[in-house]
């Protein structure tokens, strides 16, 4: 029984929670959108930093704001709150990382792009360091041949976590600027010279 209570906890009621707070921050905040135009039938790779990740799922919406976008969750205990949250705010789930369950989660990601579904990836998760590209992000965008859309948020007021990646966490009452940049096309560059192209851009808008 206890067990029971438990997992219906963190499944549940918390996510659930979660994704209130969240919407909370969002409604209570101003908004600012600084939008590159982008082909609304390209599929994308969208990329943003772990530890911007909270307010992203809308920043996609306004984007695209009748399509589906699933994002690579770590299969460790932690993304499963994670998975159930998003979930709530309109974010599909690839089940996988570059620690735990890689190979299964590229799969699935290249077959989402190729039926023209869009994709997100934090390239520095699910463990960092903080601001570092993995390979997988190339990789796939190479098997694809599909671009990556740069996401960022900034908010003006937010408390910052003490984890790896600086968690932001937005304070309501303040604002939030949202940027999604040019999609960048990095099929022609090697490992090395990608992965320096996207953290360079990555960087641009990231809230230090």
């Amino acid at each position: 029984m206890k067990k029971r209570i438990k997992t219906f906890i963190a499944e549940k009621l918390i996510p659930f929670i979660m994704q209130l707070i969240v919407r909370f921050i969002y409604l209570t905040n101003k908004k600012v959108y600084h939008h590159a135009k982008i082909d609304p039938q390209e599929p994308l790779i969208v990329a943003f930093w772990h530890g911007e990740l909270l307010m992203q799922p809308f920043n996609y919406q306004k984007l695209r704001p009748n399509s589906l976008v699933k994002a690579i969750i770590s299969q460790h205990k932690d993304g499963e709150a994670i998975t159930r949250t998003v979930e709530y705010l309109g974010i599909g789930s690839i089940r996988g990382s570059s620690s735990k369950g890689g190979a299964k989660a590229l799969i699935s990601t290249i077959k989402e792009l190729k039926a023209k579904n869009d994709v997100a990836i934090t390239p520095d998760g699910p463990r960092g360091p903080r601001f570092s590209v993995a390979d997988g992000i190339v990789a796939i965008a190479k098997k694809s041949n599909c671009r990556i859309a740069i996401f960022n948020c900034k908010p003006t007021k937010y408390w910052q976590m003490k984890s790896w990646d600086k968690f932001v966490v937005p304070k309501p009452f303040g604002t939030l600027e949202f940027f999604i940049q040019e999609p960048l096309d990095i099929k022609d560059l090697d490992m090395q010279d990608a992965k320096a192209l996207i953290t360079e851009r990555m960087l641009i808008n990231a809230l230090k």
